[in-house]
């Protein structure tokens, strides 16, 4: 099986920075089509303004996606440039830090909007796109032969979803939610020839991570070692993982939640913040 994204499309949220950014020039690197979406659109304008612009594999859409009609507009937008949707990475994720007892926090409810209900919401409408693509091309509902996968969706999600640390609680809420929705969401699409699948990072150099370490630059210690590792990964290693559950190569898969943490969840270590 391939490896190759090559001629497909995709829809990167989150893709202003961080690790959504560095997924989507992973995979406008390997050949694809990528819309590249955040809420942030001077942010974007900055990172791949020009290369909106001209005519070739790139495209940006600033919005939040916290609402549904943003979504709309998004697909819309990606099906004129493109004509299609072949890849969802929902890479669009904050991570905050709370008081667990402060009832006055609105952290948990932050988190479940922004984490988890645009990533459902940007999986749903996506998926609908796709099986009406491929209504139009007869493809539909052929997910029982080999080879007639329709498209491929895959979340973000965290470590801190199984990993307890009290001022992460919503954060950690979130994720283990997004790793529900995406097992319910695999069985659901599974008919449609639809994959869901999600990467589970730790120790990985996210745009959370580099803020938290200009602020307490003696966690990186912490970090690494508590990382088997012993080391904090670069964002094109978490892009690599994600560029083979969007491709053939992983068409057998789905349901899945991979861990990319340099070994961090094979340790009972709880000094280390989760990231």
């Amino acid at each position: 099986m391939s490896f190759s994204v090559s001629g497909k499309t995709a829809i990167v949220t989150g893709a202003a920075n961080g690790l959504g950014l560095a997924i989507a020039r992973h995979l406008v690197d390997k050949g694809a089509n990528v819309m590249f979406a955040d809420i942030d659109e001077a942010r974007l304008e900055a990172e791949v303004g020009d290369e909106a612009r001209a005519e070739g594999p790139v495209r940006m859409f600033a919005g939040d996606l916290t609402q549904k009609l943003t979504i709309v507009n998004l697909l819309s937008a990606t099906h004129e440039a493109f004509d299609k949707v072949d890849i969802l990475v929902n890479a669009s994720r904050r991570a905050l830090r709370a008081d667990a007892m402060n009832p006055e926090e609105d952290g948990v409810e932050a988190m479940w909007q922004q984490n988890v209900m645009t990533a459902l919401r940007m999986t749903q409408m996506t998926a609908k796109r796709m099986i009406q693509a491929a209504e139009r091309s007869g493809t539909a509902g052929g997910g029982t032969e080999r080879g007639a996968v329709i498209g491929s969706i895959i979340n973000l999600s965290s470590i801190a979803s199984s990993r307890v640390q009290p001022r992460l609680l919503a954060y950690s809420m979130a994720a283990a939610a997004i790793e529900q929705m995406t097992r319910t969401m695999a069985v659901v699409l599974a008919p449609q020839g639809i994959r869901v699948n999600a990467v589970s990072f730790g120790s990985m150099m996210s745009a959370s991570l580099q803020a938290v370490l200009k602020e307490e630059p003696e966690l990186r210690g912490r970090i690494t070692a508590g990382t088997p590792l012993g080391r904090i990964a670069g964002p094109d290693e978490l892009a690599e993982t994600v560029q083979y559950l969007a491709s053939d190569a992983s068409s057998f898969v789905t349901g899945q939640v991979i861990p990319v943490d340099g070994g961090r969840g094979l340790l009972d270590v709880v000094a280390a913040p989760v990231f």
